[in-house]
């Protein structure tokens, strides 16, 4: 039992890893009180936690403000997550008014400090011109800069910069390959973007077998979207023949 004074940060420090996760994985609003304790002791990552649960609803009522304040507590502290999560919030409008140009300055302080999320953000700014000057360039080379850490939906905007010629030369191959890195990597749009191509340079087998997956983990919107490709390209066939 911890000493009276002593931080419930301290207490959870002395716990396994076995009756951590029991402690944070039990009911949502028990895990709730948990991880509010902690973050009111200080630890930025809890507080990052807490404010996603607000913003969620996920164990408390949901409460926007209140998420984007614990967000603005723990990038305080530094904690790069938090910063894009408060970029986040001022694109977005939650908890706040929406201000693009509070976001861009948040998504850039994190991304220059390598964030690949606040990267692939900053990216989207860029190529919509929102919050920043429109500038294809710097959109497709922040995508570029996430993409290289890995990050499966900046790989899917690479791929779309190079077929669509944003900010870089168009360059078909260019773009298939970095489709076909998305889909591995399990990005949905990547795999519905890697089996058109396969489909439109006649590798059918292939490509119903990235489509059904992108199918399977879009939303219905990817779903209706595959019906069309393959009713297109079924209507198609019998004039090629």
């Amino acid at each position: 039992m911890s000493t009276p004074g002593a931080s419930i940060t301290s207490f959870l420090s002395q716990l396994s890893p076995r009756r951590l996760q029991a402690l944070f994985t039990q009911e949502p609003s028990r895990a709730a009180e948990w991880v509010y304790a902690t973050a009111a002791d200080g630890l930025p990552q809890a507080q990052l936690c807490y404010g996603r649960m607000l913003l969620e609803g996920t164990g408390v009522t949901k409460d926007p403000g209140a998420a984007l304040q614990w967000f603005q507590r723990a990038a305080a502290s530094g904690d790069l997550d938090a910063v894009n999560m408060v970029g986040r919030c001022f694109d977005n409008g939650w908890g706040t008014t929406e201000d693009p140009a509070a976001a861009a300055e948040h998504f850039a302080h994190a991304a220059a400090a390598g964030h690949a999320w606040a990267q692939y953000n900053l990216g989207h700014l860029y190529l919509d011109g929102r919050g920043v000057a429109q500038d294809f360039a710097r959109a497709f080379a922040w995508y570029l800069r996430a993409a290289e850490q890995q990050h499966e939906r900046a790989m899917n905007l690479c791929g779309r910069c190079c077929e669509e010629g944003w900010g870089t030369p168009r360059d078909p191959a260019a773009a298939a390959a970095w489709y076909r890195r998305s889909a591995e990597a399990g990005y949905f749009r990547g795999q519905y973007n890697w089996g058109s191509y396969l489909l439109a340079a006649g590798r059918a087998d292939e490509a119903a077998d990235w489509l059904e997956r992108a199918a399977r983990a879009g939303p219905a919107a990817i779903a209706k979207a595959v019906a069309r490709l393959l009713a297109a390209r079924a209507q198609a066939a019998p004039a090629a023949r």
